[in-house]
């Protein structure tokens, strides 16, 4: 069949289905006198008359009630796809790459998105733990998380947790061996767990502040994780000092299980953020995942 014969096969089931050439054309958003020639123009080129045609009403012929028993159900079967694929455009779906550290994603990034991916199925997260500053669009990350500070300017970026606050700690026993570090630079002498950063190899350098000075120190020790979680056992086990978020510490340092040191050198800091390219078409699924992740305080 020529090109646009589709169409007029549509326009005559339009037609024979209303049984008028008003009704149908209303259906189809076209003029009754367009509709009209699109079924004389099918009719001219398959050589039969489809439809008989009086002043009160239109009802197909022999040729054209053979026509619609073999094209009718097809054209219903399309129209079924079409409305089923739709819905599935409409159902948020995908899978969502996500790179976050560690600590983002056990204490903000799951907590938050389990209610989430029960409601929607369909929803597909994969985390990377990844401490370095990774590169979302090279590495085709959906998303990345990392503390405000450390977002580059020319990504979106979304608050998704409070402002946080790190913490220098030990156990008791430790300190009982070891005089306690009174600035950042007394932690040289000291057995420090290290972090091991993913970007270049090289080990984090502890950060810290008071006032308008800014320090940063390259400590030494026995043991270097790439985990925070891993840094803050090594700490409760005794073998040095770990610098690891405040909230993680809390319920050890309320227990007595770990002391605190150089409290004064660690102000808060923009807390965790959710970042994305600006030319990132947004989604449905990602849509939701952003909401779900927005920080309310």
């Amino acid at each position: 069949m020529q090109h646009g014969g589709l169409d007029d096969l549509r326009a005559l089931v339009a037609v024979a289905r209303e049984r008028s050439f008003t009704k149908a054309a209303a259906k189809l958003g076209v003029s009754q006198s367009a509709l009209s020639q699109t079924v004389r123009q099918l009719e001219t080129r398959l050589g039969v008359r489809l439809l008989t045609r009086t002043t009160r009403s239109v009802s197909p012929t022999q040729a054209g009630e053979r026509l619609l028993r073999t094209v009718g159900p097809r054209f219903e079967e399309i129209d079924a796809e079409l409305a089923a694929l739709s819905e599935l455009r409409e159902k948020p779906a995908g899978t969502i790459r996500i790179t976050a550290t560690e600590y983002a994603v056990d204490t903000i990034l799951w907590p938050k998105l389990q209610k989430l991916l029960r409601q929607y199925p369909d929803i597909k997260v994969e985390f990377f733990i990844d401490n370095a500053m990774t590169d979302i669009v090279a590495q085709r990350f959906d998303a990345g998380v990392r503390a405000g500070e450390q977002v580059a300017k020319d990504m979106i970026a979304v608050r998704i947790g409070p402002d946080l606050r790190m913490a220098v700690v030990g156990m008791p026993s430790y300190f009982r061996r070891r005089s306690d570090p009174k600035k950042p630079q007394d932690l040289v002498g000291h057995n420090c767990i290290n972090l091991r950063l993913s970007t270049h190899g090289g080990l984090y350098a502890w950060e810290f502040e008071k006032g308008s000075r800014e320090l940063k120190v390259r400590v030494e020790g026995q043991l270097v994780f790439n985990g925070t979680f891993q840094m803050l056992n090594a700490a409760l086990a005794g073998f040095g000092l770990a610098y690891v978020p405040e909230d993680l510490a809390q319920p050890h340092l309320a227990k007595g299980r770990l002391k605190r040191v150089l409290e004064d050198w660690c102000p808060p800091y923009p807390g965790y953020h959710l970042y994305y390219p600006s030319r990132r078409q947004s989604s449905a699924a990602f849509a939701l995942l952003v909401d779900a992740l927005r920080y309310r305080g």
